[in-house]
């Protein structure tokens, strides 16, 4: 097959490496780093990558997003042409972890709590993946206004809170670096420990795996795993711990 692979490059490394071992040939390109804070704006780069890749000449058989709901950036997103294929996933955190279950496992009392992987190291201007990256006040974004469009501000705010407590003691200075097997020996691991330790910060190791970015870049499309958006459809959030995202007719 003939792929497009658009992806956040917070995943260089690990897509890289996946590319390499792919019987497909894949055409890449990435977006930067951080432009999640701005979901509105990070649809509206995905949707003019998509359309772009529909029109090309080349005649892709499908186009790959490596990017979850993202603040709901995910969200809305339409397949032209072509159909979109991308992770069942919330953000870059589950997608590093290789499945919902080890998100749910891992973050599921606090989907807000701060991690960090290679690729922060190397393309951000933090070292840490926060609600705000480093900003003051936080964003509620795209998906704190779905919340609302669906069950009114206050459910809404309960539901927000519910989702991102406020968590006692210690655990408010955790802080978790996802580490993978294929980027283990570059070091990274004990260069955030020591900013984490330096910040007064307790670091907790959390064994990443590679598992989704390779399904995807190599065609293993299982229905659990991945979503598949046919022509004529766009890609809808049922922010649940299982399907994610759905795709509904436009």
């Amino acid at each position: 097959m003939l792929l497009k692979l658009i992806a956040c490059n917070v995943f260089m490394r690990e897509a890289c490496a996946c590319i390499a071992q792919s019987p497909h040939i894949i055409d890449v390109e990435f977006t930067e780093l951080g432009e999640h804070i701005h979901p509105e704006g990070l649809r509206a780069t995905l949707q003019g990558k998509i359309d772009a890749a529909s029109q090309s000449v080349k005649g892709y058989d499908a186009i790959l997003l490596l990017f979850g709901l993202c603040g709901n950036a995910g969200v809305g997103l339409q397949a032209r042409q072509v159909p979109l294929v991308m992770p069942r996933a919330h953000d870059c955190c589950t997608i590093l972890l290789g499945s919902r279950e080890a998100f749910k496992e891992h973050f599921g009392p606090n989907p807000s709590m701060p991690f960090s992987s290679v690729g922060y190291l190397e393309r951000g201007d933090y070292y840490l993946r926060t609600e705000q990256d480093g900003e003051a006040t936080m964003h509620f974004g795209d998906a704190y206004a779905a919340l609302v469009e669906e069950y009114g501000e206050e459910d809404a705010r309960y539901i927000w809170e519910t989702m991102h407590p406020t968590l006692p003691g210690a655990e408010q200075h955790q802080v978790v670096f996802i580490d993978l097997p294929e980027t283990a020996h570059l070091g990274y691991a004990e260069q955030f420990h020591a900013k984490a330790e330096a910040d007064g910060k307790a670091c907790l190791p959390l064994p990443g795996n590679i598992r989704l970015i390779n399904g995807l870049i190599c065609g293993e499309w299982q229905p659990a795993d991945y979503l598949t958006v046919p022509p004529g459809h766009q890609t809808s959030g049922v922010y649940d711990f299982e399907e994610i995202l759905r795709a509904v007719k436009v």
